[in-house]
């Protein structure tokens, strides 16, 4: 079974792929680390052009680690999630002041980093490096559940200790084949086999998936709003869209009228100057972190 799905994913990545900037032979470990944490819950289509914005302004860490963790969270501008600048500007102070401004390769080096979790770490060190590691994404997780498991999604919201043996058990032992079918994997659950109407006629494994072989049984997720008019995320949005628009503080004046609900309004700038997003200059001034 791993032999044959290893095959089958592999031939089906070669000609399927997307062609996306951060897995061409040229970039860096720093660029592979940087669309990471920008894929974080956000689709590729968005993340592509402040990819592209992002290494225009900082190409190195050392680069964005000059800059201040504000000039982060600006650039990051309608990204989402901005908590990622900070943790991004975090990293690159690391790796200049731990590795002399180059990402490091190891895994244990790499989760080391500010705010680099364990999917992080090691889709770093198997995209950019080409080491064996098992790259547990949403994408990967849902493939091998079906796939391996004859399950239509894996059976826990986090990584559990069975999930992650089976994972690298289909790993092939050489680094090179094992880090293209983990790409391979990622691409295939995002493109074909999806967590809402799964492509089944057009996948390579389905004569070895163990899901569509039972029948594909269970019901998948029905899709879900999220929202976001009038929640604190969109005040936030707001607040954090004016402050990047200014070169220096702003008085609570200017960002008092982005929202009406006074209590709402406080809530989330609060929330913002917690999370290190905002910096209180005074009690009614406020800027970008410097």
């Amino acid at each position: 079974m791993s032999t044959s799905l290893v095959e089958a994913v592999t031939s089906w990545y070669s000609t399927a792929a997307r062609n996306l900037p951060w897995r061409r032979p040229g970039a860096t470990p720093w660029a592979v680390l940087v669309s990471e944490i920008m894929l974080q819950q956000t689709p590729v289509a968005r993340v592509l052009p402040a990819y592209e914005r992002w290494l225009a302004k900082w190409p190195t860490a050392g680069d964005l680690a000059r800059d201040s963790p504000g000039e982060a969270v600006r650039a990051w501008d309608r990204l989402g999630y901005p908590r990622r600048a900070l943790r991004l500007h975090a990293s690159a102070v690391a790796i200049v002041e731990r590795h002399r401004g180059e990402v490091p390769s190891s895994y244990l080096e790499l989760r080391a980093l500010p705010g680099i979790g364990d999917y992080t770490a090691a889709a770093v060190a198997a995209f950019a490096f080409g080491q064996r590691h098992a790259v547990l994404d949403t994408n990967v997780r849902r493939v091998i559940a079906r796939a391996v498991g004859g399950s239509a999604l894996p059976d826990s919201s986090s990584v559990t200790v069975a999930e992650r043996a089976r994972a690298i058990s289909l790993l092939p032992d050489d680094e090179k084949l094992a880090y293209r079918f983990s790409v391979a994997l990622m691409e295939l659950g995002a493109l074909v086999c999806r967590a809402r109407a799964p492509q089944c006629a057009e996948c390579p494994i389905v004569s070895v998936c163990a899901w569509h072989a039972a029948g594909a049984p269970s019901k998948l997720v029905a899709a879900r709003s999220q929202g976001y008019e009038g929640t604190d995320r969109q005040v936030r949005g707001r607040l954090l869209a004016v402050l990047r628009s200014a070169r220096g503080p702003v008085a609570r004046a200017q960002l008092d009228v982005v929202w009406p609900h006074d209590e709402q309004r406080v809530r989330a700038l609060d929330a913002l100057v917690a999370d290190g997003l905002v910096q209180r200059v005074s009690t009614d001034e406020f800027c970008l972190p410097v």
